[in-house]
């Protein structure tokens, strides 16, 4: 379970493309050990704070602690030094094709570690069992599903034995059982490693499913409407808008249901 404790702040953030503005004033936390979800309509700047947040890009204000280190004002080998920490599942999965499962997931250990190849394979097997895919070290990514590619990509992620995972867009292109399927994987790696997931999505099943807590981000007024547990904002929060987006296809069903 989460801990008061913040492992991720976001401080007065802007975000612009030279003088286009993305989103300004962001301030929000994310505490150790939950599961937070950056949610908000398309175009509103989900993916461009995820990009800060993993040292993609640079905010136009503001800062990103990580317990309390800044970010963006360290020297780039500190920097550097953090970002090992995290784990990144992009929405395509980004598995190099000419690899097989298991090199894809050694890449980080022989870049960064000093293991050797039969304790990289060692490693690679024991990731790709974490997420359900024991016996397939040796498939390439055209040979799997597109759900077997995302819980890859995600062994991958896990590689080096991150802090914080930050998820884009996880259940994109997914069929509804797969992305619960999904879902579930991120709840058991939570509750069984402890980590600090960070999630990009849009998709209400999972906003649900495994979100501790939330921002709302609005491309309209370009900064955030509200913060915390996203079924507490689906019925309580004052501003329609959040609510609206929460409560997205609630009507449909309950005419269904009559």
């Amino acid at each position: 379970m989460a801990t008061a404790e913040n492992h991720i702040r976001v401080d007065n953030v802007t975000m612009a493309y030279g003088d286009f503005l993305i989103q300004e004033k962001l301030d929000f936390a994310v505490r150790r050990g939950e599961i937070f979800v950056i949610m908000g309509g398309s175009g509103c700047g989900k993916s461009t704070l995820l990009k800060i947040l993993i040292g993609l890009k640079s905010p136009k204000v503001g800062e990103i602690y990580y317990d309390q280190t800044p970010f963006w004002s360290s020297p780039v080998a500190e920097q550097e030094q953090l970002k090992r920490k995290f784990g990144t599942l992009f929405q395509s999965g980004a598995l190099w094709s000419s690899m097989t499962l298991a090199e894809n997931i050694g890449l980080a250990l022989q870049q960064y570690t000093d293991l050797d190849a039969a304790e990289i394979r060692e490693v690679a097997s024991y990731k790709l069992s974490l997420v359900g895919l024991a016996g397939f070290e040796d498939f390439y990514p055209s040979e799997i599903s597109g759900g077997m590619k995302k819980r890859a990509g995600l062994a991958r992620a896990m590689a080096m034995d991150p802090d914080i995972l930050f998820f884009d867009e996880p259940s994109a292109g997914l069929d509804p059982i797969s992305a619960k399927l999904l879902d579930d994987l991120i709840l058991e790696l939570r509750d069984s490693l402890g980590t600090t997931i960070v999630v990009v999505t849009h998709e209400l099943a999972s906003i649900f499913a495994i979100a501790d807590s939330c921002v709302f981000l609005d491309a309209d007024t370009k900064t955030q409407l509200a913060t915390g547990d996203p079924k507490e904002l689906r019925d309580h929060h004052p501003n329609f808008v959040v609510r609206n987006f929460l409560q997205r296809g609630m009507a449909a069903r309950n005419v269904d249901a009559a």
